[in-house]
């Protein structure tokens, strides 16, 4: 592992502190002459050796954050990125900041003498900057062509993927981990806009990240005003005649792709230039509405949560949504895409209760105890001296897809039974024989199902909070705002309340232990209630008098 260099010690390569190297690089080669809060920070334990977790909005800056210790560790620095036209977007911009021919992209459309250039290239020390997506990364040809590249820095962008707790969880960022250990382990860098602290501690642990520092910025969005509307029955003439009333542009988030269409028809009917979008449109069809929308010739997307990543449009004026979300995380997510340029915007939620029921049964079945015991067996019968099972072998074997096998490899890695290498999977030594490493998976894919419904609780109380919106999803995120924000529903309509006083039992930020549910965080105090993030159990509220009688929750530290 790279040694951290002090921040204070001038280092060689160049006169004063890290901390002065990356003022100066930042200015000199991006022309950012005043930083945003974290970033200097996050850039100097970067450029210090020092892997770093970063969660800052989106449009404050993040691609600095690596592009500056990049360019004063040696070695190139590859980035992670889940879309190939947000890697392109990226590319063009580096390009444009006078790093000509020093950033480029591989993906499964390269060619074969692009992708030997390209390579060819980072090994000579031409190229600075790579960018791919995770799958490119399961390649044994790419993996050992970047660990001949010597990689110094290797940036996570969107890193809320890699965690089953996040709203956009996507296997292939399972392998991140042993990618980074195959290629030499550089620096890692993880960056997201939105992580609770359950998806912070994922990120963590999935990636292999060594005493990193975690820099978590500006969760609060003042200038986006938050609204909810509860309906009792349909709620399409009300949405539609609340978008004819807003500035445009905007964006619909729906649960189904048939109310896109749905709800896109409504909107064009009223007048407006509306097209839908969701992953079962062919690429070329979500292409061209992205592209549409980004250069201003649409009104409003409506869009399932497919219409995500890469959408940094400043003048979003508003994120309507005709069906509550799964959870905070993906909600907070959506809604933060309107009124990137400061300027007012809002977000509005249209909430009927049985709405609730269709996002638990998106949460999905567990998996079938027989299918993970039948994946366990086939790799505890490989063997781990010519580098276990390759996956396409397992996947004929136990003749599951490559999604569903790479969750269930997932499971088996944590409950002990097996090792994710580049290459291939291999038994765990002393691990759990199969059958009880297949009920050991079981049982925590049971508790993540069960995780998975407190989030669905915290999604539903917001909605029906008559407190301040506001303070409520900023707590989720573990950040106490205080006093009531002036700008949601219920700061208008007066009924939310004066912050609970923090001289009692339980404050915010209080570590907890339950004699069931183990320990905790008390995320929010009420004068009534707590809401408690457990470990193991999720988000739970407790009415303090019965905590308080009972005895049942215990301080154990701040």
């Amino acid at each position: 592992m790279r040694a951290h260099l002090s921040s204070d010690a001038p280092q060689a390569g160049g006169a004063g502190t890290v901390r002065d190297r990356c003022e100066r690089a930042a200015r000199e080669s991006l022309g950012l002459a005043e930083l945003r809060p974290g970033q200097l920070e996050a850039m100097t334990s970067l450029a210090e050796g020092r892997d770093t977790l970063v969660v800052m909005p989106t449009g404050s800056g993040k691609s600095a954050i690596y592009q500056v210790p990049a360019l004063l560790l040696p070695g190139p620095t590859l980035i992670v990125s889940p879309l190939i036209a947000l890697q392109r977007d990226q590319v063009e911009a580096l390009r444009r900041q006078r790093h000509d021919e020093k950033a480029t992209s591989v993906d499964a459309g390269t060619s074969a003498s692009r992708r030997a250039a390209t390579f060819e290239s980072l090994r000579a020390g031409e190229t600075e900057f790579l960018f791919c997506a995770p799958e490119q990364l399961t390649r044994p040809d790419v993996v050992r062509e970047l660990a001949e590249a010597n990689i110094s820095l290797m940036v996570v962008d969107e890193a809320h993927c890699v965690s089953a707790w996040g709203h956009d969880f996507r296997p292939d960022y399972l392998r991140l981990g042993s990618a980074a250990e195959a290629i030499g382990r550089p620096v890692i860098a993880a960056l997201t806009a939105t992580a609770a602290p359950p998806v912070r501690e994922e990120i963590v642990e999935r990636l292999g990240m060594r005493d990193p520092l975690q820099i978590v910025r500006g969760f609060d969005r003042p200038n986006i005003t938050l609204s909810v509307r509860r309906e009792l029955a349909d709620a399409t003439d009300a949405l539609v005649a609340a978008v004819l009333e807003q500035p445009q542009p905007g964006i619909v988030y729906t649960a189904t792709r048939r109310r896109t269409s749905e709800l896109a028809g409504r909107l064009a009917e009223a007048g407006l230039r509306a097209e839908a979008y969701h992953a079962g449109l062919r690429r070329g069809e979500r292409d061209a509405v992205h592209g549409r929308f980004m250069a201003g010739e649409l009104d409003v997307v409506v869009s399932t949560s497919a219409f995500g990543m890469g959408i940094d449009k400043p003048d979003v004026r508003y994120v309507f949504h005709s069906e509550i979300p799964g959870s905070l995380d993906a909600y907070y997510q959506e809604i933060g895409r309107s009124g990137r340029d400061g300027d007012p915007a809002r977000a509005l939620l249209f909430y009927r209760p049985e709405d609730l029921g269709l996002q638990r049964f998106f949460t999905g079945a567990l998996p079938d105890v027989e299918a993970l015991e039948r994946v366990a067996e086939a790799v505890a019968k490989s063997d781990a001296r010519s580098g276990g099972i390759e996956r396409k072998e397992l996947r004929e074997r136990t003749e599951l897809s490559p999604r569903r096998l790479t969750t269930l490899l997932d499971l088996l890695q944590r409950a002990g039974a097996v090792r994710l290498g580049t290459r291939g999977i291999m038994p765990v030594p002393g691990g759990p024989d199969p059958g009880p490493a297949a009920a050991r998976a079981r049982e925590l894919a049971e508790r993540h199902r069960e995780i998975e419904r407190t989030r669905h609780e915290m999604m539903r109380r917001y909605a029906e909070t008559l407190d301040c919106r506001r303070r409520f999803l900023l707590a989720y995120f573990g950040e106490d705002l205080g006093e009531p924000c002036g700008n949601c529903d219920t700061c208008h309509a007066g009924t939310a309340g004066e912050p609970a006083r923090g001289d009692g039992p339980f404050p915010v930020h209080a570590r907890v232990e339950h004699e069931t549910w183990g320990p905790g965080e008390v995320i929010r105090r009420d004068e009534d209630r707590l809401t408690v993030l457990f470990e193991e159990a999720g988000y739970r509220e407790l009415l303090l008098d019965a905590v308080v009688d009972q005895g049942i929750l215990r301080e154990t530290g701040a």
